[in-house]
């Protein structure tokens, strides 16, 4: 008997502010949830380790375009530590290095917490994504080849103690992009003297959005399929950092043909624009000499 065929894929513009679960990665969680909507077009802005969970946000669409807003954007997290026991990934997932007594109390704990506080260096881990000569350095560490790497200046923005018990604590952080909270859990160990690891991991914020406005993948699945596209946000929702430009019909038309127009802002300022009726049109950039010039336009429905 044959299995009922698909309907094919649908354009389908929008967000989706998904709560991933533990254990699955976000390429698995994009697939998932494209499969669901049905979608055509589908991409995620930023990856979050299969270890965390909580807000990721998936692009449908055009929505696909701007994805790499959020790349930049400020994060919120909420983290588990584990004292006395410092791996090789500075996670849950890694082998066991060393072990230590914990001798530490709340007090210095919270004196410790303030000097991570503002602008701070971490040595990336070799269990990570980034690059050396083209290769990911977990592909060298699964190898066993450690490489020397340079610090990168991170900013903390905050970061408070939630709850504290004996051997391991749980906090809550601000901090810039390319913060590693897993090497933050790691040196903060290493500044009590007795080391640690991070077991567990929530991503809370990405700028503007929160997991509070977030769905996870079990309550999509029941719903309703035209409730759960009311679900999706518009694509504007991915940059709201960016300066406004409202434009009349003379000026949108332009615009939609790839022309600059003279206009009024700060050189270099990369800027929303929408039409007369609201209707969000794309990314445009200020020039040095006075024209909005187009970046990035969302393509019209067919």
């Amino acid at each position: 008997m044959n299995a009922p065929r698909r309907p094919p894929r649908r354009r389908l513009d929008g967000v989706l502010l998904l709560d991933k679960s533990l254990g699955v990665s976000s390429n698995y969680a994009l697939q998932d949830a494209r499969r669901l909507y049905n979608a055509d077009k589908a991409g995620h802005t930023g990856t979050l380790d299969p270890l965390a969970t909580g807000l990721l946000p998936l692009c449908f669409g055009e929505a696909t375009k701007f994805s790499s807003a959020l790349l930049e954007a400020d994060k919120r997290y909420v983290a588990t530590v584990q004292l006395g026991v410092t791996t090789d990934t500075a996670d849950a997932e890694g082998s066991v290095l060393m072990r230590r007594p914990v001798t530490t109390s709340r007090a210095d704990l919270e004196q410790v917490l303030t000097r991570f506080q503002g602008g701070i260096e971490q040595v990336p881990p070799m269990h990570s994504a980034l690059k050396r000569d083209g290769k990911p350095l977990y592909a060298y560490a699964r190898e066993g080849i450690v490489l020397e790497r340079a610090p990168r200046n991170v900013h903390i923005y905050q970061i408070q103690l939630l709850e504290w018990k004996t051997e391991s604590f749980v906090f809550e952080v601000s901090c810039s992009k390319g913060t590693y909270v897993r090497t933050l859990a790691a040196d903060i160990g290493e500044a009590l003297g007795c080391g640690g690891h991070l077991v567990a991991l929530r991503r809370t914020g990405i700028g503007a959005l929160d997991v509070t406005q977030a769905h996870t993948f079990t309550t999509l699945e029941f719903l309703d399929n035209q409730v759960r596209d009311t679900l999706l946000l518009p694509l504007d929702i991915l940059l709201q950092g960016l300066a406004i430009a409202r434009l009349d019909a003379k000026s949108a038309e332009k615009i939609r043909q790839g022309q600059a127009i003279h206009w009024t802002g700060e050189a270099g300022a990369r800027t929303r624009v929408y039409d007369e009726d609201n209707h969000f049109m794309g990314v445009c950039q200020m020039t040095t000499d006075g024209w909005l010039q187009p970046q990035r336009l969302v393509s019209a429905a067919t």
